[in-house]
């Protein structure tokens, strides 16, 4: 046994993480193809490497054949070389030679190692992109040692991870030495090792990270239906309950809020709102616009889109600082929402000029081509602008106001309105104008 080299194919079998018998198969290929370089072919010879010994032995298939007839030494031996290693031989048997490996010659055992180390690279690098993948989705914990405008690389056990600026969240601080948590996103091979990217940006970060804190959700009793995240401020996030007796929301939050804070506490303070998750999709968008109250949701399926009717005083916490709110609301539901106020959902829509019967045509056709086209365009448009855009008289514009503030008088203003224009019509005229009309 070759004590040295057993210890050392050991070691780099357990550093490497090479299986046994890939490495046996390796060893076999780089001899096979040292002796290709050297013979042409190696059709007739086998390469043995006992891993366990430490022994790599070649043998070479040869034809006996007469001393005369030898044409080829690599495939035939002469009859009388034959009967010197043994006498029961004779023309047209085969025996396997043992070569020896110094016959190759130092330059081609030197290529045979360089093969060896290339091989041996590979295995190493498909091993390591192979592990990684199968882990995609993982979180794992190292630490910062180098940190650049670009990125910032991790150790984790005795690899590296990479932290790239685009799944850093903006508002932290990296500091070198530093453990920190991410959550691996990518493998992607290169030229020289795998490159590990890892993700503290990512929405699916703050998945896991509930899935470490909520036993119920590793056990799949609670599921979360989707995450909606702008890393560093706020996160959505939807969840279900397969167990009526557990509480979905409660579950995530924690008693007196302890699980949710430990993941607050590791996104550095990031607000997070968990919300029950609803296949009906009124239900879900309105769910989702928390912090604020939806009065009323109005969802079109074929449009994919809901007006929600909020309070005048809660539309700011409806859309959220530079719209915050509403995106991520939009995003966790895949709803295209627009909200809107309750004054102006319930304000009348606008009255068309030519619906107003008490126009005629005439009237119709000037306010038409002074660019008046409802009843709101035309009160909203003041009297000097009227007088200056339709050429008619002031009198003539009071009463058309007249008629079109009828249109948005409620039932009991109309009806004080005809009371007082009765009133005015039967009251009885003063002393002092009965004599100017008699003075008339």
């Amino acid at each position: 046994m070759n004590a040295p080299i057993v210890e050392a194919i050991n070691q780099i079998l357990q550093d490497k993480s090479i299986d046994r018998d890939a490495f046996r198969e390796i060893i076999e290929g780089v001899f096979l193809s040292m002796i290709k370089k050297k013979y042409g072919n190696a059709d007739n010879f086998d390469v043995i490497f006992n891993i366990d010994k430490g022994d790599i032995e070649i043998f070479c298939e040869k034809e006996v054949v007469d001393d005369d007839d030898v044409t080829d030494p690599v495939t035939q031996m002469p009859l009388s070389r034959a009967l010197t290693i043994d006498d029961d031989l004779d023309i047209g048997d085969t025996y396997a030679e043992l070569v020896n490996v110094n016959d190759f010659g130092r330059r081609l055992v030197m290529t045979a190692r360089q093969n060896l180390t290339q091989k041996v690279r590979e295995i190493e690098k498909e091993n390591i992109y192979n592990e990684f993948h199968a882990r995609i989705g993982e979180i794992v914990s190292g630490e910062i040692h180098q940190i650049n405008r670009r990125e910032i690389r991790i150790h984790l056990d005795r690899y590296e991870a990479i932290l790239p600026k685009s799944e850093q969240v903006y508002n932290e601080k990296y500091v070198r030495g530093k453990t920190i948590r991410a959550i691996i996103k990518d493998v992607r091979k290169t030229t020289k090792d795998p490159e590990v990217i890892v993700s503290r940006a990512d929405a699916s970060f703050v998945t896991r990270l509930f899935e470490l804190e909520v036993p119920e959700i590793f056990d799949n009793i609670i599921q979360i239906m989707g995450t909606a995240r702008e890393p560093g401020d706020r996160t959505k996030m939807a969840v279900r309950s397969h167990d009526k007796r557990i509480d979905p929301v409660g579950a995530c939050v924690g008693m007196k809020g302890i699980r949710i804070q430990a993941v607050v506490r590791e996104l550095g303070g990031e607000k997070i709102d968990v919300i029950h998750w609803s296949a009906d999709s009124e239900m879900y968008v309105k769910r989702a616009m928390s912090p604020a109250t939806p009065l009323l949701v109005v969802y079109e399926q074929e449009r994919n889109s809901a007006t929600v009717v909020v309070p005048d005083d809660q539309i700011q916490f409806a859309i959220g600082k530079r719209g915050q709110n509403l995106r991520l609301a939009a995003e966790l539901t895949g709803v295209s929402i627009e909200p809107i106020k309750e004054s102006e959902y319930l304000a009348p829509e606008p009255l068309p000029l030519s619906e107003v019967v008490e126009f005629d045509d005439e009237t119709k056709a000037i306010f038409e081509r002074a660019g008046y086209e409802t009843a709101d365009d035309v009160l909203d448009a003041g009297e000097q602008k009227l007088l200056a855009t339709t050429g008619l008289s002031a009198e003539r514009l009071k009463e058309i106001v007249g008629v079109l503030n009828g249109y948005y008088l409620t039932e009991e203003e109309e009806g004080e309105r005809a009371k007082r224009e009765s009133a005015a019509q039967t009251e009885p005229l003063s002393e002092e104008s009965s004599e100017t009309k008699r003075e008339g």
